[in-house]
């Protein structure tokens, strides 16, 4: 089976990625490949940090590799924290903080409608491909469920009445947003593989 670097030390964020890319693609994590450097993220946008992560993996080791960047978009706050979502609440990251932040500027907000954003960067053989997912909802009144990890207890996906951190791993990875982008990453891993000479 294809061997691919997920650019993360994020624990959770591997298993999520190797649930879904099971039988697909043999995921590998940044420590399986003794990779303990600091990825600069200092992009502007999702896309941006996503491609410099990726791009770094992929020079430094000559192997296909892909990385993703997730954003918290909320419309109430012009978008924010969206890429800057990690370190919000400043450094060092802390998401427990990154939730008080949020959740004391949205204090008296009627509009709560928010989404994650998770954009994908995959290069393989010099080649670069972008996959996007998206799950819409709103920002929570206070923190729920102890699952998931990062905003997962202050963010209720559309057509759910419950924060992502009451959903079990299984549930969460049907519907969420990086489940969406790595969904588009299997199907074109599937198609090239079908491809001769690829």
């Amino acid at each position: 089976m294809k061997k691919i670097v997920f650019a993360t030390n994020n624990k959770h964020k591997l298993q999520e990625v190797k649930a879904i890319l099971a039988g697909k693609a043999d995921v590998l994590g940044l420590a399986d490949i003794g990779c303990n450097d600091d990825i600069p993220e200092t992009g502007n946008t999702l896309e941006e940090n996503a491609l410099l992560k990726a791009r770094y993996v992929y020079e430094k080791f000559n192997t296909g590799c892909f990385a993703d960047d997730t954003g918290l978009e909320i419309e109430a706050l012009d978008g924010r924290p969206g890429v800057y979502s990690a370190r919000y609440a400043g450094e060092p990251t802390n998401s427990v903080n990154n939730m008080e932040k949020v959740l004391h500027e949205m204090e008296g907000i009627s509009n709560r409608t928010a989404q994650f954003r998770t954009v994908i960067a995959f290069i393989e053989k010099g080649e670069i491909s972008l996959f996007e997912g998206i799950v819409k909802g709103k920002i929570a009144e206070k923190p729920e469920g102890n699952g998931g990890f990062g905003y997962d207890p202050v963010f209720i996906p559309e057509g759910y009445e419950h924060s992502f951190a009451t959903l079990s791993p299984e549930m969460k990875n049907s519907i969420s947003h990086r489940a969406r982008a790595v969904a588009k990453l299997s199907a074109y891993l599937s198609d090239v593989a079908q491809k001769p000479n690829k």
